[in-house]
């Protein structure tokens, strides 16, 4: 049996309309699964913490450089050639000592040449004297007029100041003399060698290196004892106490520690780094340690604002009315509160006031976080908060 057209058309427009009311149910719920959605999204999920007392002690780590108690670069007194060298790299030596000798043909010249114009010099004074000793003779007897022992008395002492001014020109040549040979100024170790046989040295000078600045023959140094020396930031300047203790690491003794004694601080901050250079001492009868280690440095001092608490920057808010911190009310809404800052270390800052061990603080609030705001307290990942602020939930 044929099935009528007008019988087909109303099953097409049911089919139709069936499908039309699918699309809007559909988009309806789409919309709705969506509003709900953006209003979860609106609300910014936070994580919370408490603030955390500060410490009775106080700890800070900085690098520092371990310097020789003495260290002394040994320059040449006089221009010539290296004659020889005797002391080494690492060589311990004595106060006296000798390093090097310089063989020096200019200098021995002159040298010769002095004493040469002080033996001339020294007969003029001799035929001088014997000549004034007769015109005084003469002058007692009234057989020469007193004019003439009176210029002979004045040559006498003409030829004898030449005498001295001669002398003094042996003196320093011969001062100059001892110079040519290098010895230790005290006992230590040396720690560089800057010359080798038949290198020209100048007086003063030593080699020229590639700058064209003078450098060394040696330098030796007294490692007995050594130098640290630590440059400490302005902003932590406060651990410069007397009492002040050091825990000194270094790379060659990876497992060990050594103790530094607190000595001085140079009470100045340099303007460029806003540093002040500060001085231990630490104890080196065996050796172990060397100038020039790179040293890290770990400065413990007793905290005098252990009564305060401090918080994570990372919690604090830089707002045109200073600086704030975000907290959530007991119905987990936003309210900023004014704080006062104290001493900020890298990944915490002391809170002078404005906070309650009972405040719940936000970590990290978003940038477009405002007062009054709803937003939903979340734990955060393990591992996340590393600072040992309590978690508030």
């Amino acid at each position: 049996m044929a099935t009528s057209p007008k019988l087909i058309a109303v099953a097409g427009g049911c089919i139709l309309a069936l499908y039309v009311g699918f699309i809007v149910v559909e988009k309806t719920h789409a919309a709705a699964t969506l509003a709900a959605e953006t209003d979860t999204n609106a609300v910014p999920d936070v994580s919370l913490i408490t603030p955390r007392q500060s410490p009775s002690k106080v700890a800070l780590n900085l690098p520092g450089t371990i310097d020789a108690w003495y260290q002394a670069p040994i320059y040449p007194q006089v221009s010539g050639y290296v004659k020889m060298w005797y002391k080494d790299y690492g060589a311990h030596v004595k106060a006296g000592d000798v390093l090097a000798e310089i063989n020096a043909p200019a200098l021995d010249a002159q040298y010769a040449q002095a004493k040469a114009d002080l033996a001339s010099v020294m007969a003029k004074y001799n035929l001088a004297s014997v000549t004034a000793e007769r015109w005084r003779a003469m002058g007692r007897s009234q057989s020469v007029s007193g004019q003439s022992v009176s210029v002979s008395n004045a040559n006498e002492q003409s030829a004898k100041a030449e005498v001295d001014a001669a002398q003094r020109n042996v003196d320093h040549f011969e001062a100059l003399e001892k110079f040519k040979t290098i010895v230790a100024p005290f006992d230590g170790i040396v720690t560089a060698r800057g010359v080798s046989v038949g290198d020209y040295v100048s007086s003063g000078g030593g080699n020229l290196n590639a700058t064209g600045g003078a450098s060394e023959l040696f330098t030796v140094a007294d490692t007995h004892r050594l130098r640290l020396f630590v440059s400490v930031p302005e902003v932590f300047a406060y651990v410069l106490q007397p009492d002040i203790t050091a825990e000194v690491s270094v790379p060659q003794y990876p497992d060990r520690k050594f103790t530094a004694q607190f000595l001085t601080t140079a009470r100045g901050f340099d303007p460029n780094t806003r540093t002040a250079i500060t001085e231990f001492t630490m104890d080196n009868a065996n050796q172990e340690l060397w100038p020039g280690t790179f040293a890290s440095v770990a400065l413990k001092a007793n905290n005098e604002h252990s009564h305060l608490y401090e918080l994570p920057s990372s919690a604090l808010v830089f707002q045109e009315k200073g600086m704030q911190v975000a907290t959530l009310t007991s119905d987990s809404h936003v309210h900023y509160k004014h704080v006062v800052v104290g001493r900020m270390a890298d990944s915490s800052t002391e809170i002078q006031g404005g906070i309650t061990p009972e405040d719940r603080v936000i970590d990290n609030p978003p940038a477009d976080l405002l007062e009054g705001d709803k937003v939903n307290v979340v734990q955060p990942e393990r591992g996340y908060n590393q600072s040992g602020f309590g978690d508030s939930k």
